[in-house]
């Protein structure tokens, strides 16, 4: 009769290493990171856009709203009027007095230049610096001007390198029109 030798059970392992389980995280923080960093610059640029639209929508509507006054826009501010007349886009929050604020909680308001008549400007607040320097580089020949912070207005169209040296970290962003 012929014996069986019995050979050890092997144990199978269950589940993963140590050193398997922190390389696994290792690669998840880095696609993480990657993702993260990707959906910020997409944000970034999807606010530029969202920027420009907007004062697309209100260039058109302030010129629209002066029709009739053949491009008089005085010199006062007519944000509370323009609110009435449905001018803003939905993508700006116009509260029941009439101001307006942009996607990072600053003011939005429009008027006319007591200074130089047949012109208006629109001004941003709590602009970030990213959204700034892309706005200001995509701003087109049907503006007069663009000035930031106080500084003197720059005539589209603006360079990269004019919009980096015009934008901080919060910018207040004033675009001229006729």
């Amino acid at each position: 009769m012929k014996t069986r030798q019995h050979q050890p059970l092997r144990r199978l392992q269950k589940g993963a290493s140590l050193l398997e389980g922190i390389a696994y995280l290792g690669i998840a923080a880095i696609v993480v990171i990657g993702a993260i960093a990707l959906l910020n610059s997409a944000f970034s640029s999807a606010n530029s856009n969202q920027l420009n639209s907007e004062l697309s929508a209100e260039q058109t509507a302030s010129r629209k709203l002066f029709m009739t006054t053949q491009g008089n826009y005085g010199g006062a501010d007519f944000t509370t009027a323009l609110a009435s007349a449905k001018g803003f886009p939905q993508s700006l929050t116009v509260d029941t007095k009439g101001d307006v604020t942009n996607a990072w909680g600053g003011s939005v308001t429009v008027a006319g230049n007591a200074t130089t008549a047949g012109q208006f400007a629109i001004t941003y607040t709590a602009v970030p610096e990213d959204v700034c320097i892309n706005s200001l580089t995509s701003t087109t020949e049907g503006w007069l001007g663009v000035a930031v912070g106080g500084n003197a207005a720059i005539q589209p169209p603006i360079t990269p390198v004019q919009a980096k040296k015009a934008c901080a970290a919060t910018n207040t962003i004033i675009w001229t029109s006729n």
